[in-house]
């Protein structure tokens, strides 16, 4: 398990996360890429705990995905079924769990007071903090996406599920962006992946 840790997570962090890996009995998958989340928590038929992140993460998104899914492990077994996935145990848990993980020897110093911000009251989802979730986008590797609020307004770009939108003006803390084919508006948050359109090819 060392070894494959080693691949994904930054060097300090493969210790600890292999002991709560281990503490908690979890069957680690890393998987490839899926569109709709990072990774997730299963209680199997048999009793065993199954965590799947995305193979694709860079290793600071890869930790806090890791540990996110924990929580929920852990919260459901401190406080049992019942409760939200997300609410107030869910982050009592994962505020504990990451705690000793936010020091300089894991995560770069430009990442820590993010971190710290978010940790007061961890969301769902990463991807809903546009500070930290831009400032984690900074460590993926090169790629063809851009994030949304890079891009001058007009212009034309694709999300992931193949749809084409324009980018309009922004809406207090989202964009408003026009879908290109039903002419219908949506609002989307800054740091929104998408990959930009050539618009005189898009005409053809």
């Amino acid at each position: 398990m060392d070894s494959v840790l080693q691949k994904y997570l930054p060097e300090h962090a493969v210790g600890p996360c292999f002991e709560l890996i281990r503490t908690y009995s979890v069957n680690l998958k890393v998987v490839n890429e899926r569109v709709t989340r990072h990774g997730d928590y299963r209680l199997l038929p048999d009793g065993s705990h199954q965590i799947t992140v995305n193979a694709n993460l860079n290793p600071y998104r890869f930790l806090i995905t890791l540990v996110h899914e924990i929580a929920h492990l852990v919260a459901f077994e401190n406080y049992g079924r019942r409760i939200k996935p997300h609410g107030k145990e869910w982050k009592y848990s994962f505020q504990q769990l990451m705690l000793p993980f936010l020091r300089p020897q894991i995560f770069p110093s430009t990442l820590l007071p993010l971190l710290a911000n978010h940790f007061r009251n961890p969301k769902a989802s990463s991807t809903t903090d546009a500070n930290l979730s831009i400032a984690l986008k900074q460590f993926d590797p090169p790629g063809e996406e851009s994030l949304l609020y890079e891009l001058p307004p007009g212009s034309i770009f694709l999300i992931k599920n193949g749809r084409t939108f324009k980018k309009g003006q922004r809406k207090i803390k989202r964009y408003q962006c026009m879908e290109v084919k039903s002419g219908r508006m949506y609002l989307f948050q800054p740091n929104a992946e998408v990959r930009i359109v050539n618009e005189k090819t898009y005409e053809k």
